[in-house]
């Protein structure tokens, strides 16, 4: 039986809240990743949590569309807002997602539009912190949104003759600067590495452990805000046999 979508998660606090709307939930684990397949608004989804970054995202989705064959791949998570309509908190589903120089747009399925325009994204390969950035960023490429996944989904999405979804969470607007410590907690490490980075940053700098409480609190509001998101693309995907 195919799969109505398969959904790609950096982290787990992305993916945590929509598990919980799933019934029938099995997994398997296969070559240090875990899958699950539940049944989420009457449709049979697959999903994963990847890993932050491009090279995560395209692997697990080569894996995710081998095993469960879904008719939909999904990048799901959080953004960085680089236009100041954009709320923080806000779900948003971009029409396509480029790269920084605004080459190699890849168009993307089940698109809503804000304010009647359709959003693009943009995919970088570090996290953008400052609003210095960000309006830099969006000047360069004019997309209204950025993260690290999509533009991986949806090149493995091509390869294999399927449609790609975007839907993010605007995480931090573009007034917003991020701790400084995100960026070295996002890299690719074991749970153990991450857990001790946080701790040597908050023994640098002390007020480093209420700015990640802080975003670590919003994240788990985004990630239900998210999780509705899916959930409602869900209900509209047709019926697999």
């Amino acid at each position: 039986m195919r799969c109505a979508a398969g959904i790609l998660f950096a982290v787990p606090v992305e993916a945590d809240a929509f598990a919980r709307l799933a019934t029938d939930a099995v997994e398997l684990q296969t070559r240090g990743l875990t899958f699950h397949e539940g049944t989420v608004a009457g449709r049979r989804v697959a999903w994963c949590v990847a890993g932050v970054g491009g090279d995560a995202a395209a692997r697990a989705a080569r894996l995710l569309v081998a095993g469960h064959r879904p008719r939909l791949l999904v990048s799901a998570g959080f953004a960085g807002g680089l236009a100041p309509t954009l709320a923080r908190g806000s779900a948003i589903r971009a029409a396509r997602v480029i790269r920084p120089d605004g080459t190699a747009a890849r168009p993307l399925a089940s698109a809503v539009s804000v304010a009647g325009h359709p959003l693009s994204l943009v995919t970088t390969d570090r996290i953008i912190t400052t609003p210095a950035e960000k309006e830099s960023l969006r000047a360069a490429c004019g997309a209204e949104a950025v993260d690290m996944e999509t533009f991986a989904v949806a090149e493995i999405a091509a390869a294999e003759g399927l449609p790609c979804a975007s839907v993010r969470v605007i995480s931090d607007g573009a007034s917003q600067t991020l701790p400084r410590e995100v960026a070295t907690l996002a890299r690719p490490q074991s749970s153990m590495r991450r857990l001790g980075a946080a701790l040597g940053a908050i023994g640098r700098r002390p007020r480093a452990a209420f700015d990640l409480w802080g975003l670590y609190e919003n994240a788990v509001i985004d990630g239900r805000t998210l999780a509705a998101a899916l959930a409602d693309l869900c209900s509209t995907l047709p019926a697999t046999d």
